[in-house]
């Protein structure tokens, strides 16, 4: 039997507390030790694309995903798609879960790790930009993890900026400069192809996390912020040089000076100065699919929740 688990199922089984804890361990084992996950992209003849992330894996689990999506910029919601929770002793399809529930916690939450990781210990200034899912799931990971004193808040949407402010608090800017002039964290989650930050916007101390360079072309940050950082460190550094933050600057791998994975493991110090400029670059890796995807299946199956049905019947 295959268990369907739609948006409102995955809101009600997801536990934030949770998810940190299993993405945590995911970025400790560092994904699947020798079996390096696939970002395929393709350009459809709509004005979308196409995205399939496969294997999602992890050591000392018996499942795998499938992660297959749409990605339509001026739609809303802009993702859509599904995940395919598969045993991993026969291939047996356990479970088919909404991807945008589960790519905005995953990527909002492991967000959240990365800042904590490199960020000044302090109670901070949020600022986001970009108030769409993944900027609700940074800033609620964030408050799970540290002290916030403050949010800023600018998006190109008025509304949907007015909306996040009454969600979660804060005030509102007029730019993407006015938030970094204002905020010791900045959280760019946009779908932007020009910076929108350029050296003269960043402070000492600052700490920038750019979430919305996930494929060519996309871009948050100007290459000369990344080039400048003290710390630059992605989720992966092959990936990153293919389609992440690196891409965007015309680095390669080895111009990441850690991956979040060596930082939580204490092989990289991560910041060393509360002076320092510090920025995350992810591009969003498989076997985070799989770490959330698993901890709700797992939990429908607790308490029966979502439809079951029986697609070879």
């Amino acid at each position: 039997m295959t268990r369907i688990l739609t948006r409102g199922d995955l809101l009600t089984l997801l536990d934030p507390d949770a998810c940190l804890a299993a993405l945590r361990d995911g970025f400790v084992q560092d994904g699947a030790a020798g079996f390096p996950g696939q970002r395929i992209r393709a350009e459809l003849p709509f004005p979308g694309t196409a995205t399939a992330l496969i294997p999602g894996l992890l050591p000392g689990t018996d499942a795998y995903t499938v992660k297959v999506n749409a990605k339509f910029p001026a739609a809303r919601p802009a993702l859509r798609g599904v995940i395919c929770l598969h045993d991993g002793r026969d291939g047996e399809l356990l479970a088919l879960l909404d991807s945008a529930t589960i790519t905005a916690w995953r990527t909002g939450l492991a967000a959240a790790l990365g800042t904590d990781a490199l960020a000044a210990r302090r109670s901070d200034v949020v600022g986001v930009v970009g108030a769409g899912a993944q900027a609700d799931l940074v800033v609620t990971g964030l408050r799970l993890l540290r002290p916030v004193s403050d949010l800023i808040i600018h998006d190109m949407s008025p509304e949907r900026a007015a909306a996040f402010r009454d969600r979660h608090g804060g005030r509102l800017a007029g730019s993407a400069a006015e938030v970094a002039a204002h905020a010791s964290i900045v959280v760019l989650a946009t779908w932007s192809r020009t910076p929108l930050l350029t050296p003269s916007d960043i402070r000492p101390g600052r700490h920038l996390t750019t979430l919305g360079v996930d494929e060519p072309g996309k871009q948050e940050l100007a290459p000369s912020v990344l080039r400048a950082a003290d710390v630059l460190a992605v989720d992966d550094r092959p990936l990153a040089a293919a389609m992440g933050v690196l891409a965007a600057a015309d680095l390669p791998p080895e111009a990441a000076h850690a991956t979040l994975g060596e930082i939580l493991r204490d092989d990289h110090p991560g910041r060393t100065d509360p002076g320092q400029v510090t920025v995350y670059g992810p591009v969003g890796l498989p076997w985070q699919d799989l770490a959330l995807s698993r901890l709700a299946y797992r939990e429908a199956e607790r308490r029966d929740l979502g439809l079951t049905v029986d697609l070879l019947g």
